[in-house]
């Protein structure tokens, strides 16, 4: 029996498809198409579609940044004290946009989504690079007529993202966001991302890739233990069993390997050449207590950054997923960021 993990019109989310008449071409030389990007939006769009705000979630995450728990969402949205009206990213001034990234597993494109054979993709799905992903959040914002974001906010991998966004497409974004984040990823954390990605695949019911046509439910054991790894880093929030039920082994694969390949400096000689390509008014806010990305990531890149940077810490027991859990810190941090 074949099954897929993508459920794309599950809970609040809308499902755009990109790339249907020319696939998107990878860093890899592979070409990728047509794909799907699942995302939530908060707001509304003004006439001139001018006053949106382009979230990106981190590792874990998917679209569903606010609103209740309910089909297709085990859990209230990840950072809903800091969306709506009257909060610190204002939904009566902004129009919110959180895409689901490209190689996920809620929505959006990925190892469990149908290839073009209509089975599910598995092994043969294509290696992803961060800037992989930020091509196809491009396109997304062409689909919906944002030319040119008030702000990109960014967390953990989606503040990779958003560097990218801010690198390679400055005249695409007002402002900048980067939280509990880095321009690459040091060799200790490589060493824990190959640890995740060998706890799943010496799974047996990893099955190289190809699980989804297996009964069992696929290698959970394996990515118990690679979140258990993680946790040894991240800290803080406990997603317990739920984050089994919702994420997908290969998707885990294939986010870890774009996470640990990730360099802003690659091709651009360098990171601190990189980074002062970085012109538009950034904050960057580290977590005290982060052992993923020390503190010391983002005051790299609050030096570095060419345009006006304002630096926050964050204090905060949960390690990195302070990013998440210390909204009341987050709110100043975001609305000043806004204003």
């Amino acid at each position: 029996m074949t099954t897929t993990r993508t459920t794309p019109r599950a809970g609040h989310r809308q499902v755009l498809e990109l790339f249907g008449e020319q696939p998107l071409r990878l860093e890899s030389g592979e070409t990728l198409g047509p794909i799907t990007i699942a995302h939530e939006s908060w707001g509304q769009p003004d006439a001139a579609r001018s006053n949106g705000v382009l979230l990106l979630h981190g590792f874990s995450g998917d679209s569903h940044a606010a609103g209740p728990a309910g089909p297709g969402h085990p859990t209230r949205g990840w950072w809903d004290g800091l969306i709506g009206p009257g909060r610190a990213i204002d939904t009566d001034r902004f129009f919110v946009v959180c895409p689901n990234v490209l190689g996920g597993c809620q929505g959006s494109t990925g190892p469990g989504s149908p290839a073009p054979d209509g089975r599910p993709w598995g092994s043969r799905f294509p290696s992803l690079t961060i800037r992989d992903q930020v091509a196809a959040e491009v396109a997304f914002s062409g689909r919906l007529k944002i030319r040119r974001w008030q702000a990109v906010i960014g967390g953990s991998m989606g503040g990779m993202r958003a560097m990218e966004w801010a690198i390679a497409h400055p005249g695409r974004l007002e402002r900048l966001v980067l939280l509990a984040t880095t321009a690459r990823c040091s060799a200790r954390t490589n060493d824990v991302h190959r640890s995740q990605i060998d706890a799943i695949q010496q799974d047996p019911a990893f099955l190289g890739g190809d699980y989804d046509d297996h009964p069992g439910g696929g290698p959970r054991t394996g990515l118990a233990r690679a979140r258990a790894i993680a946790r040894l880093t991240y800290g803080g929030l406990d997603d317990g069993s739920g984050f089994l039920e919702r994420f997908d082994a290969n998707s885990y694969i294939v986010l870890t390997q774009a996470m640990a390949g990730h360099d802003v400096g690659r091709g651009r000689g360098g990171v601190a050449a990189a980074l002062a390509r970085i012109s538009v008014p950034a904050s960057v806010a580290s977590v005290s207590s982060d052992r993923l990305f020390p503190p010391h990531s983002q005051r790299e890149l609050a030096r570095a950054i060419a345009g006006p940077v304002r630096f926050t810490s964050i204090d905060s027991h949960h390690g990195h997923d302070g990013f998440l859990a210390e909204q009341n810190q987050l709110a100043p941090i975001l609305r000043q960021a806004l204003a």
